[in-house]
């Protein structure tokens, strides 16, 4: 099963006999809120006009739990997270569809928690909300409840001490822009730099000018190109562990499985003991 979906093939489905679970998870990481800048406001978004049928999910308090040691993102409570997907009505029976506001992180992160946690048929609207053509509703829907409940899966997730085991081992990919791996930029954690031996891949490469993924098989050769081979095991990481489930979700339409290191840089920059490496090299 492809793991997006375009605007057209989400509009047949929409008319289907067995029409998906929408779930809007507008998002923005917010550099400003931290100098008293007002953050994105993805509920007021919402409430401007979203997908007919769509129920909002908040990425901050249900697709993670709050910042602290484990990073910015940590994995939510499965329980919070359970309860969001069945309020929203997502059922182990039912197709689900993800967008956000274009970019594509939020989405891959609510794609990316539910496929861990055991739900069979979840994919992301290519392009986000910019690419739907059809009309847009104000009026919160109340879906019957659904009765999805999160199973971990035994792999796909990363913590600290793997990340760094995996950048021995096999391909650690940094999704972060280039200047904040190379240690030249650090807006938000304690130090910049990357995990030693991860290789910079920034996500934004993933896409064309429209938010659109790439076709897979430019992935493929992109990821090819960074050392990815069918014998190497792959991970990802970030800033927080949002848009590194986006590079995940490159990687998944190329074919290629990937666990995430959900508390990605801001877990791992946190703690004075964990080597952190600078500059264009992996090392």
């Amino acid at each position: 099963m492809n793991a997006i979906i375009s605007a057209s093939e989400l509009a047949s489905a929409l008319s289907g006999a067995k029409p998906p679970v929408l779930l809007d998870v507008r998002w923005q990481l917010s550099i400003g809120k931290a100098a008293g800048e007002p953050p994105f406001d993805g509920r007021a978004a919402y409430r401007t006009g979203h997908l007919p049928g769509a129920v909002y999910v908040d990425l901050d308090s249900e697709l993670a739990s709050a910042p602290g040691g484990h990073g910015r993102h940590p994995l939510p409570d499965l329980a919070v997270f359970g309860a969001a997907m069945r309020r929203a009505g997502v059922s182990s029976a039912t197709p689900v569809v993800v967008y956000d506001g274009g970019m594509g992180w939020a989405a891959a992160r609510a794609w990316w928690l539910l496929r861990w946690t055991g739900h069979p048929d979840v994919r992301v609207l290519d392009g986000g909300l910019p690419s739907w053509e059809g009309p847009l509703l104000t009026s919160e829907p109340q879906p019957a409840e659904g009765d999805f409940v999160p199973v971990p899966a035994a792999d796909g997730l990363l913590h600290a001490d793997g990340a760094a085991a995996l950048a021995r081992s096999g391909v650690l990919l940094d999704a972060r822009a280039g200047e904040r791996y190379r240690g030249e930029v650090e807006p938000i954690d304690r130090v910049g730099g990357h995990i030693p031996g991860a290789v910079s891949a920034p996500t934004t490469e993933n896409v064309g000018p429209d938010g659109r993924f790439l076709p897979a098989g430019e992935l493929g050769a992109r990821f090819a190109e960074l050392g990815v081979s069918p014998s190497a095991p792959v991970g990802v990481y970030c800033g927080s562990g949002v848009s590194a489930a986006h590079e995940v979700l490159a990687l998944a339409v190329a074919g290629i499985p990937a666990a995430l290191y959900v508390g990605s840089w801001s877990e791992w920059s946190a703690d004075p003991e964990r080597p952190v490496a600078v500059g264009p090299d992996p090392q």
